[in-house]
């Protein structure tokens, strides 16, 4: 099963980037590429344990649909979400955050499976997690830009 492991330092408070992270409309904002909008659950503000919130975006020329539970949450070291829906036969996100003396440590880990045996791992291999990955290291450059910057409190106001 693959997996993708990031970490990602932020000048800014733990609290904030926790909830950065789980900011529905900063979420839209770093997926602008893909034209990504929440069409069901949770829509709008910050989603919570057992909610759920379903994507649509364009990925890989196709429009396609993904639906996620946040499964896990600790305000404001961790929450995990997990597909319920989708094109991956499992995915799982977790989202750790530790304060730092000058910042906060968010780290990234995922772990998915793609359908198609032996060719989805082929996929897997060969385009699919550095897909995957770049599109993460976006998202959290949103969340740095946002977090560092006094551009939170549009979304956290």
């Amino acid at each position: 099963m693959p997996s993708i492991h990031l970490t990602t330092f932020i000048v800014a408070p733990v609290e904030r980037v926790f909830d950065l992270s789980r900011s529905i409309s900063l979420h839209k904002i770093s997926a602008a590429d893909t034209n990504e909008k929440a069409i069901a659950g949770v829509m709008t503000g910050l989603i919570n344990e057992n909610e759920t919130v379903t994507w649509q975006a364009k990925h890989l020329f196709k429009i396609r649909q993904f639906t996620s539970r946040i499964t896990a949450m600790s305000r404001p070291g961790h929450f995990t979400d997990e597909m319920i829906k989708g094109d991956f036969k499992s995915f799982r996100h977790e989202h750790h955050f530790k304060s730092a003396d000058n910042g906060t440590i968010m780290i990234d880990l995922i772990r998915f499976e793609s359908p198609y045996g032996f060719i989805g791992r082929l996929f897997n291999a060969f385009y699919l997690k550095n897909y995957i990955e770049k599109f993460l290291i976006m998202r959290n450059s949103v969340i740095k830009d946002y977090a560092e910057t006094e551009k939170w409190n549009a979304i956290l106001s």
